[in-house]
């Protein structure tokens, strides 16, 4: 599959972004940015509430965007939100309406997950380089560190300070004096003190910011001659010399330096202050400048997908070794899995693929909990699943897998709050069945069973004698038919005799 056009939307929490590519071989050349400021980090209430107006500042901007990509294959465009609405409580209401306005799906993404796609935005907009990289990427809500090579990151983290949230908490009202610019200071410092020595032992050779934050902050230095003669960029000279001009002046607006945007006054003090401690607890003495950020990184992650080179896969593969998940009954599952989705969907159509791939991983992953007990694994393999840093897949995916890895086994009102339709009943069912057949952990072929689904349920066919030879098997499977039955679910299985007719063995 390959597509000419993409993009990738970034809502961030300070401005939304939309940037459009088109793909030529392996590199995506940009065509179209696309860029609102939303200030949507600064709608959150104490009670961390997303307010009316920032709610509709969102909506607005996202019909924009909306806009510009009415025509765009649904595979061809991916939209991710960070800091805000991962903390947002009533994000499971702001996202629908969000998602309806854009037109396409929107992904909350973790922190590091916005560390590993910043990075690889940053990269690939440098000249190429086998050294390492720092990557500081200052946003609204949250500053991310990334060391990596090539455009591949290795170390990464997300710490929770940003330019918005460091306005609301240290220069309400915009006033700043020594005292409130010292006290934003030491607690950005305090944040990075926490990852310092980590990230020094690690080692790099180069530091590069990376989106607004950093771009004005060098802009700013760099026209009104803050930094040392012959040195771009950011300077810890130039940003000290910053530093004393804001405190002096007692607000941005009344800086009036060259290159100064009136779009990001509210958040220069902190944003200063921030890189100002990431410069003095990593012993940094200059800074580079990449104009790819969050959404570039989005584009070649995309793009990616489209090569099958999906990080998730990775991902999913690194977990099974990390959590010495057994390889031979993952094989076992999903051979049977497959076959029996087989039978209800086309599964190599493209309307199913995304399905097909969960599935997939579920398998992959559904005995990962094992590492912590054998007693409720699929419990505990859910939790792991929902929680844990999983490169390349945003909260939704997770939680989809976590609903699987939970539906494995046990009863199922769990899931219950999952709609009459929903493709990940089949899913579940599928996972379920493989399971229960191959709980002996052997290889036992399951080629004579088929199944249907109706609008009322499944129907799992059995050869006749099938449940006198396999007892406990039928007995298990008798069960299962009363676990579905309990949510409402139908699950008929018969005994089949080809060219008879079927009997009922569970109604």
């Amino acid at each position: 599959m390959s597509y000419e056009l993409i993009a990738g939307v970034d809502l961030g929490s300070n401005s939304f972004r939309l940037q459009i590519g088109r793909v030529v071989g392996n590199r995506i050349h940009p065509l179209d940015t696309f860029k609102e400021n939303v200030r949507l980090g600064s709608g959150l209430t104490r009670e961390k509430l997303l307010d009316h107006a920032s709610q509709q500042r969102a909506i607005e901007a996202l019909r924009r965007f909306g806009e510009r990509l009415r025509g765009f294959d649904p595979e061809t465009v991916r939209a991710v939100t960070t800091d805000a609405m991962r903390v947002a409580r009533n994000a499971r209401i702001v996202l629908p309406q969000a998602e309806a306005a854009l037109g396409f799906p929107i992904e909350v993404i973790g922190g590091r997950e916005e560390a590993r796609l910043i990075f690889i935005g940053a990269a690939n907009a440098l000249p190429a380089a086998s050294h390492r990289r720092l990557v500081v990427d200052i946003g609204g809500g949250s500053t991310e560190f990334i060391i990596g090579e090539n455009t591949e990151p290795l170390l990464m983290e997300s710490l929770f300070m940003g330019g918005i949230s460091y306005r609301q908490r240290f220069f309400p009202e915009g006033k700043v004096d020594k005292k409130r610019f010292y006290s934003a200071e030491v607690a950005a410092a305090r944040e990075v003190e926490a990852i310092a020595a980590d990230y020094q032992r690690f080692g790099w050779l180069e530091a590069v910011g990376s989106s607004g934050s950093a771009q004005e902050l060098a802009d700013i230095l760099e026209m009104n001659d803050l930094n040392p003669e012959g040195i771009s960029g950011i300077s810890r000279e130039g940003l000290a010399r910053l530093r004393q001009l804001l405190i002096r002046a007692g607000s941005a607006e009344a800086l009036g330096l060259q290159g100064m945007r009136s779009d990001r006054m509210m958040i220069l003090p902190g944003a200063i202050a921030i890189m100002s401690a990431v410069f003095s607890e990593l012993a940094i003495e200059h800074m580079t400048y990449s104009d790819g950020a969050l959404p570039l990184g989005v584009l070649y992650d995309l793009l990616g997908r489209f090569e099958h080179h999906d990080t998730r896969d990775e991902t999913v593969l690194n977990f099974r070794r990390r959590y010495q998940v057994d390889a031979a009954q993952v094989r076992r599952v999903e051979q049977t899995a497959l076959a029996l989705l087989g039978q209800l969907i086309k599964l190599d159509s493209p309307e199913h693929e995304n399905n097909v791939h969960f599935l997939r991983w579920a398998i992959s992953l559904h005995e990962i909990g094992v590492s912590v007990a054998h007693t409720e694994f699929h419990k505990h393999g859910a939790y792991i699943l929902g929680h844990a840093d999983m490169p390349g897949f945003s909260k939704r995916d997770q939680a989809r897998l976590a609903l699987l890895v939970l539906g494995q086994r046990g009863k199922l009102q769990k899931l219950a709050a999952m709609p009459i339709g929903d493709p990940n009943w089949r899913l579940v069912f599928c996972l379920r069945l493989a399971v229960l057949l191959h709980r002996a952990r052997d290889a036992h072929p399951f080629s004579e069973l088929s199944v249907l689904e109706d609008p009322v349920g499944f129907q799992l066919d059995l050869p006749v004698g099938w449940q006198e030879t396999n007892p406990m098997m039928a007995a298990a499977l008798a069960e299962e038919a009363l676990l579905w039955r309990r949510i409402g679910i139908k699950l008929r299985i018969r005994s089949t005799v080809p060219g008879q007719i079927a009997v009922p063995l569970v109604l």
